[in-house]
């Protein structure tokens, strides 16, 4: 392989008595650590909460690296580091210019100081980012017994940022160890935050890989916002959700199913509104980043030639510092470590404090409501994942695309519903039935007030012929 070839060579001159050891160039630790089998084929460290309250390994499969020739549309890289005086502060970047306004607050999550490790991802502007953040112990008194910092990218895309979540962990691990550790100095400690400013070989890793992989942006005014080409993180062609592509771990979406229960189709609904919709929980928030990713799945439909809808699009990690921007959104998929935001009601329509789903809107409590017709979606999707993962066990595959199926299942469920919403508005009565409300996998009395909703939203002229309660068909 090239990557063995190029590492043979570092020792040379080889002699009985005398060996030189040349040490590879930051380029080439980059290079090596993207090839190393490590990185594709190992469990990453990350950890995050399961239902059950236990813990499960954050995965990136071998298979995510098969498309590493895309671009990645990177735009900036950065360290976060926490300075005992001044707070989190951004430490180094590429390039020197790049706007990282707020940036050093979404790296590093409030609440992170109480966790070893975590991983963020978040939005800025149009820009997505994802960082890695580290609490290294120290014997130190000016550092307060921890050293702290997250190592990050900004891009113009979500989808394609897990590619290197692996190198920007081992970079913020590279940056926390003492210097003395690694030149044998012997600096003490003390000393090592201001030192670390004046170190400027200590990026050289990072600096080559923004070498690598930079890209431009086009002017402000420009609504490509990318490198001549649609942006990354628009809605393909099709009108379906742009993949994140195993930027989740394994078992995220079992997870999500299992963590919500039946509730996710009260999210489906939420989603399919278009609403604003908080996750709250403590830290650690890497894991609740991938439940905003899910939520947004259940949106996931066809049909955006044929309605006049809002994209819904992740906004991932949001502080107090993206209040004035969440105040314009009219649609949006978060998640926060800060408790603050339950009380800032104007800024959210459904507030999820972990499993419990609450709305402070009135019209929207009716939809909390889990319908027999949510019942008998929730027994469907589960009968289709378990006979997937039979049918995977009797052909000994033991790899299941839980994203797939998942994302399949709901993007077929909107699909049947809008098509026949488009057909009964184009039709000579348009009136709408309880046989096509069950038709669309809707309980005609359970689900009547999100109907309501859904049609209002999207603009569809039907007439919902009501069913006398007392006496239903």
């Amino acid at each position: 392989m090239a990557a063995e070839e190029e590492r043979e060579p570092l020792l040379v001159n080889a002699q009985p008595d005398s060996i030189e050891v040349v040490e590879p160039t930051p380029r080439q630790k980059v290079q090596e650590l993207y090839e190393s089998k490590d990185v594709l084929g190992k469990h990453s460290p990350y950890r995050g909460n399961a239902a059950d309250g236990s813990t499960i390994n954050i995965i990136t499969p071998s298979r995510s690296f098969q498309n590493l020739s895309v671009p990645d549309h990177i735009v900036a890289i950065f360290v976060v580091a926490f300075d005992t005086k001044a707070g989190n502060v951004i430490e180094w970047c590429a390039p020197d210019d790049a706007d990282l306004e707020g940036v050093e607050f979404k790296a590093m999550a409030s609440g992170s100081h109480t966790l070893q490790k975590d991983f963020v991802y978040f939005r800025k502007g149009n820009l997505f980012g994802l960082s890695c953040f580290e609490n290294m112990p120290v014997e130190s008194e000016i550092e307060r017994g921890a050293r702290m910092k997250s190592v990050g990218i900004l891009s113009t895309s979500y989808t394609l940022l897990y590619r290197h979540m692996q190198f920007l962990e081992t970079q913020v691990r590279h940056l926390l160890e003492p210097e003395h550790e690694i030149t044998g100095t012997g600096m003490p400690s003390g000393e090592y935050q201001r030192h670390q400013l004046e170190t400027p070989g200590r990026y050289g890793q990072l600096k080559a890989f923004w070498e690598d992989k930079k890209g431009t942006l086009l002017p402000s005014g420009d609504s490509r916002h990318s490198l001549g080409t649609s942006s990354p993180a628009s809605t393909p062609s099709d009108g379906t959700m742009p993949e994140m592509k195993i930027t989740h771990p394994a078992g995220c979406f079992s997870q999500f199913i299992k963590f919500f229960g039946i509730n996710i189709f009260t999210l489906w609904k939420y989603a399919l509104l278009g609403k604003r919709i908080l996750f709250f929980s403590p830290p650690p928030i890497g894991v609740v980043c991938y439940r905003v990713y899910c939520a947004c799945c259940l949106a996931n439909h066809s049909m955006r030639h044929s309605l006049c809808s809002q994209e819904l699009q992740p906004h991932f990690y949001v502080n107090v510092a993206d209040i004035d921007s969440l105040e314009s959104e009219v649609s949006y998929i978060a998640c926060t470590t800060e408790k603050i935001f339950q009380t800032k009601t104007h800024l959210y329509d459904i507030y999820v404090d972990n499993q419990n789903v609450t709305t402070h809107i009135p019209a929207l409590r009716e939809l909390l409501k889990v319908s027999d017709a949510d019942r008998d979606k929730y027994i469907k999707l589960n009968n289709q994942r378990s006979q997937e993962m039979f049918a995977r066990e009797e052909g000994n595959e033991t790899y299941m695309d839980e994203e797939e199926l998942f994302t399949a299942f709901f993007t077929e469920q909107n699909n049947r519903l809008f098509q026949t919403l488009i057909d009964v508005s184009a039709s000579m009565d348009r009136q709408l039935t309880s046989d096509h409300m069950k038709s669309m996998g809707l309980d005609p009395l359970g689900d009547r007030s999100f109907l309501m909703e859904l049609v209002e939203t999207y603009g569809i002229d039907v007439i919902l012929m009501v069913d006398n309660p007392c006496c239903p068909r």
